[in-house]
């Protein structure tokens, strides 16, 4: 197959690219780097499956040749980048999605839209099922990201109703590992990274806010199986291990021997209170689930972050 993915030099759509290429696909990668990295495809620059394209996907989009699928994952993705890039933000999640999926419905591609569990917004229900449509405030500084997705699931609904495409839709909850930038603004690099250097790491609010994480090698698995699966309705994946922010900085100090304390800051505005996914979709209908536990995936992590050091 001849793939093409947008943001194929961020950090899931480098992983993801890895993967594609190891099952024999030629990939093309489209990527402007506001915040990708290179660095994530450099290994495979030379390998003749795989082309790099510095593109804006919110521009006129063209590809020559046959297209199998296109997968759109270009967004900034931390809170960092999108509330420094907010109008980048909403851009790609409207007018790149417009764009990729016009794309898709010339080459008559298949089409894969990377959305987010941020649809879900600060939950009234815990865990999150899909059926659930969220507690989103569109004007306030998250907005830019939690809409633009909305946006971008209900336009990509809207050319398979129309259009006949072929579509699936991923809400991808937080994935960890290597690739992360360092100061992306997400709270397993911040953690690590401070601890490894002995300096405090911060907390937002109490800490008794939930997530849960998921390790990047089980989100490619599960992004892969929905790819091969005929599944048209949005999939929840992540890990349904949910902890507080306190627990994983103590986690995060043992692993890595650290002698940094915690200090608190104020809850930036909107900042979910719960988020943990229902996976039973993925489960049932994928036969997919996590398999790599969190110790494991943050000692791994920890390994990546240490060499970056």
């Amino acid at each position: 197959m001849r793939i093409l993915i947008t943001g194929g030099a961020g950090f899931l759509g480098s992983h993801l690219t890895d993967r594609l290429i190891q099952e024999g696909c030629e990939v093309v990668s489209f990527d402007n780097l506001i915040t990708g990295n290179i660095n994530n495809i450099a290994h495979l620059i030379s390998n003749e499956k795989f082309k790099f394209i510095k593109y804006d996907v919110t521009e006129y989009l063209f590809l020559d040749g046959d297209i199998d699928w296109i997968l759109h994952f270009a967004s900034p993705a931390s809170p960092i980048d999108y509330i420094e890039l907010p109008i980048q933000t909403l851009k790609v999640g409207s007018l790149g999605t417009h764009k990729t999926l016009g794309l898709a419905t010339n080459k008559k591609s298949k089409f894969f839209l990377a959305s987010t569990s941020e649809v879900y917004g600060d939950p009234r229900e815990n865990p999150q099922k899909e059926n659930y449509w969220g507690n989103v405030n569109p004007t306030g500084p998250r907005g830019v990201y939690d809409e633009a997705k909305r946006f971008a699931e209900a336009l990509t609904m809207a050319y398979h109703r129309v259009h006949n495409i072929d579509m699936r839709i991923a809400r991808i909850f937080n994935t960890f590992g290597s690739r992360m930038r360092p100061d992306d603004g997400r709270v397993v690099p911040a953690f690590i990274n401070q601890a490894l250097i002995n300096k405090p790491l911060t907390v937002f609010g109490t800490g008794k806010q939930t997530r849960s994480f998921c390790y990047i090698s089980d989100m490619v698995e599960g992004l892969f199986r929905l790819m091969q699966s005929p599944v048209i309705e949005p999939v929840n994946l992540g890990n349904p291990e949910e902890m507080n922010i306190i627990e994983l900085a103590e986690i995060i100090i043992d692993l890595t021997g650290s002698k940094s304390k915690l200090v608190f800051k104020p809850l930036p505005v909107d900042d979910p209170r719960v988020r943990c996914p229902d996976i039973g979709r993925a489960e049932k209908k994928l036969q997919w689930k996590p398999v790599v536990s969190i110790k494991e995936g943050l000692k791994r992590t920890i390994e990546y972050f240490e060499k970056q050091l």
